[in-house]
């Protein structure tokens, strides 16, 4: 099976969610959460995270995590990571409650996809967003479904995550095979995703290669980036029929009081010019 009929197949059995005038969605990806270790890369950005994912919750956003929300390849254990990042779960169960939450599994948590009784969530390969008055389609999956070692190859490439290139992470090693640290990985990555969208016309939408990207009619694929970045964290958010990219950092205001800041980094898209 090559990768075009992979990425298709993440959208077999995807739920649909109706997007109308009046929806408020946000889109988070890679959060890779941990517990708590030097290898937890979310920690660095935990209160990020959790002050964005509060005002999204009060202001009546649907959240929609684009899979790696926790660290399933370098980590057995569920349950511990949310142990160390209770208060972050306590909130996606807010969302849930609400109706307002949409987990996808990517690689580094796909063992998700087969989770019962051990986890209170539900996960999908993909998602599937129907415009209400077009009644075209926005196509959401995690992305790895494009890289052939980390969906096809997925337990080699986690085993050689979890004992070689973890201990070797702590020394500044970069894993190889990752999308988002091998820069021709992640560009021949991007590229068979735009090649997707492109042939079967379909705006998509991933996360995986940890690179934020906004997407036009003649190249509908976008990127939400991902929650370790260096000090920020980027989300795409769907209001009025229109899509923006933003990121979320930490400020100071001129008498030197720190808050969590959210800044646009494009202008609004309209579904529209999509599709």
């Amino acid at each position: 099976m090559g990768y075009l009929e992979r990425i298709s197949r993440a959208f077999e059995q995807a739920p649909r969610l109706c997007v109308t005038p009046s929806s408020r969605i946000v889109i988070m990806s890679d959060c890779h959460r941990g517990v708590g270790n030097a290898n937890d890369n979310f920690l660095k950005n935990e209160l990020l995270f959790t002050s964005a994912l509060k005002t999204y919750y009060q202001n009546n956003y649907t959240y929609i995590e684009l899979g790696d929300g926790d660290e399933l390849w370098e980590n057995r254990n569920i349950r511990a990571i949310r142990y160390i990042h209770e208060h972050v779960f306590c909130v996606l169960e807010q969302f849930k409650k609400a109706g307002r939450l949409y987990l996808i599994y990517g690689n580094h948590d796909i063992v998700k996809s087969r989770m019962t009784d051990t986890d209170s969530f539900d996960y999908y390969s993909g998602l599937l967003l129907e415009d209400s008055i077009t009644k075209k389609t926005l196509y959401l999956t995690h992305g790895h479904q494009a890289d052939f070692f980390n969906s096809v190859l997925w337990r080699f490439t986690r085993f050689l995550v979890r004992y070689i290139w973890k201990p070797l992470e702590q020394i500044g090693v970069l894993d190889p095979t990752s999308a988002a640290a091998n820069y021709r990985t992640r560009d021949k990555t991007e590229q068979r995703l735009l090649n997707w969208a492109v042939q079967n016309q379909h705006p998509l939408i991933c996360g995986h290669t940890h690179r934020a990207a906004t997407g036009s009619h003649t190249s509908p694929y976008f990127n939400s980036g991902c929650c370790i970045y260096p000090g920020s964290i980027t989300a795409l958010e769907l209001e009025r029929r229109c899509l923006t990219l933003v990121k979320w950092t930490l400020s100071a205001r001129e008498n030197r009081t720190l808050y969590v800041a959210r800044e646009p980094m494009s202008p609004e898209i309209p579904i529209d010019d999509l599709l």
